[in-house]
């Protein structure tokens, strides 16, 4: 982690440390996170504690126009064989699997999208809860066959994978070539080459014992950036971003 900070600070590009990780006065004095945690009375527990059983998560903020520079950096510096993003997996929502299926089925749109309609949205409803919280869904599954069958093959496919993308913070470092532990598959491009993700998910990537790196772009670093640079330019005024007293209003 100080390597890719060190190297984020030579070349200017912004960064934080974000969560438990700032409890931890190991990263304080490599100047990895710029916050006192004694000063401050922030709880190490928060960041390492016994009862959790898997390694302590160091999130890593970058201004999000410049963290493919931080993941070539890493690539190049531990080898491309050893560097990889993680997939993540889309699924099919209740919602989804409604709209999917009645495609397949070659049903109207209309017909389609007025079932869809009547599942409360959430982000962890199902189609069992909706039939229970619904009575208007409930009735027209009663009563329509052509909605029962729509409904039943739609439960029959949700929460399956209906995409893969690329996770948005994700990264795995491996010692050895990551094609002994994981599948790997082409993914999104970084600096106009086409990069690398692994076919294991976060969660697996974890479970089998690699170690997993969170590198999220944030557009609000990106935006700070802009904003200092324009602020020198005008000014002649260089802002520490990371030196703001705490009472400047």
């Amino acid at each position: 982690v100080w390597d890719i900070i060190s190297f984020a600070k030579k070349r200017n590009i912004l960064f934080g440390v974000r969560g438990s990780a700032a409890a931890c006065i190991v990263l304080y004095c490599l100047g990895i996170t710029a916050v006192d945690p004694i000063e401050n009375k922030l709880v190490f527990e928060r960041f390492l504690n016994l009862e959790r059983q898997e390694l302590p998560d160091i999130d890593l903020d970058f201004q999000d126009d410049r963290r493919d520079e931080v993941i070539a950096y890493v690539s190049q510096k531990y080898g491309q064989d050893h560097v990889a993003q993680i997939i993540t997996f889309g699924t099919l929502g209740a919602r989804a699997a409604i709209r999917d299926v009645g495609r397949a089925l070659g049903m109207p749109y209309g017909d389609v999208d007025r079932v869809a309609r009547l599942v409360p949205y959430s982000p962890t409803m199902t189609l069992t809860r909706a039939l229970d919280e619904n009575n208007e869904l409930k009735n027209i599954y009663s009563e329509d066959a052509v909605v029962r069958n729509l409904v039943d093959s739609a439960r029959r496919v949700e929460g399956v994978a209906r995409h893969a993308s690329t996770h948005a913070a994700g990264v795995v470092i491996s010692r050895e070539p990551l094609t002994k532990y994981v599948p790997l598959q082409g993914g999104s491009k970084v600096n106009g080459q086409e990069s690398v993700m692994t076919q294991f998910s976060m969660g697996d990537i974890a479970r089998i014992g690699l170690l997993k790196m969170d590198f999220l772009g944030l557009a609000n670093l990106t935006i700070l950036g802009k904003a200092k640079e324009i602020i020198y330019q005008n000014h002649g005024v260089d802002i520490d971003l990371y030196n703001i007293p705490m009472d400047d209003a």
